[in-house]
């Protein structure tokens, strides 16, 4: 199968007319008109996940964040990104990335609610008709912040998270935002949120949002967006059923607590 008919059917999953204005999603190396037997899944393309897909025989990497952000003015191997180009490109595996367009019409925090107990739920931030991005609703019951830290940590598998708020306190209106999400804080006050499951919650971000009643537990970056790799290889596989080999890298964290 040829990547122009692999990526046409990515569009259909996530067209990339929802993607936010500064991002860069789309094929961002290789030729549409490569054959495609394998293809790799990750949440980043990094020179780990790159390796992989070389030795499991990748034609295709298809990743949720992009490699390529902005402009470059050179492509070596003096510079990490300029590095792992080249590498994909001598290894002719073409490199494919649905950013905020996945956020928002592959609903990547719907994704997140579905492992959580919830009632019920509706978009966080709607940003073109019905779609957005995140999600808020209330919980199946009112339970303890200490219970739902441990729901959280148990459903997404995560050995640790961070909580600013009160662990004996009781809730049941909770908004979902994977990977950063500061600049949802005032969105979720707004609608009520009691309490905000994010990533890349910074010092202050975190003790304002407190102060203005809202609670974050941080599950890290990548700890909500992983469930990118299991959901693409659900439906890749549904769709092509062993036509095509799905690939996925190894789900880890980037980082460890000593």
């Amino acid at each position: 199968m040829k990547c122009k008919e692999i990526i046409r059917f990515l569009e259909q999953a996530a067209p990339s007319c929802y993607a936010e204005k500064w991002d860069n999603i789309g094929l961002l190396v290789g030729d549409s008109e490569k054959e495609i037997h394998t293809i790799f899944l990750a949440v980043d393309a990094t020179d780990r996940v790159i390796e992989e897909a070389c030795q499991k025989g990748a034609d295709m990497l298809v990743t949720h964040h992009p490699l390529i952000f902005s402009g470059m003015k050179s492509v070596n191997e003096d510079d990490f990104i300029g590095r792992r180009v080249r590498r994909l490109v001598k290894e002719d595996i073409c490199y494919y990335a649905m950013h905020t367009n996945f956020d928002i019409a592959g609903d990547m925090a719907g994704l997140v609610v579905n492992k959580l107990p919830f009632k019920e739920t509706e978009v966080l931030h709607k940003t073109v008709q019905e779609y957005g991005l995140g999600r808020i609703g209330n919980l199946c019951q009112p339970v303890f912040v200490k219970q739902f830290v441990e729901i959280v940590k148990e459903k997404l598998k995560l050995p640790n998270v961070i909580l600013y708020g009160d662990k004996e306190k009781i809730i049941e209106r909770v908004a979902i935002m994977p990977g950063s999400g500061d600049s949802e804080i005032g969105e979720a006050i707004r609608q009520g949120a009691e309490l905000m499951v994010t990533g890349d919650i910074g010092h202050h971000d975190g003790i304002d949002a407190l102060a203005q009643g809202l609670m974050i537990i941080d599950a890290g970056h990548y700890g909500l967006e992983k469930v990118f790799v299991e959901h693409m290889e659900h439906m890749l596989n549904e769709e092509w059923n062993g036509c095509i080999q799905i690939e996925t890298e190894q789900i880890r964290l980037p980082f460890i607590m000593v």
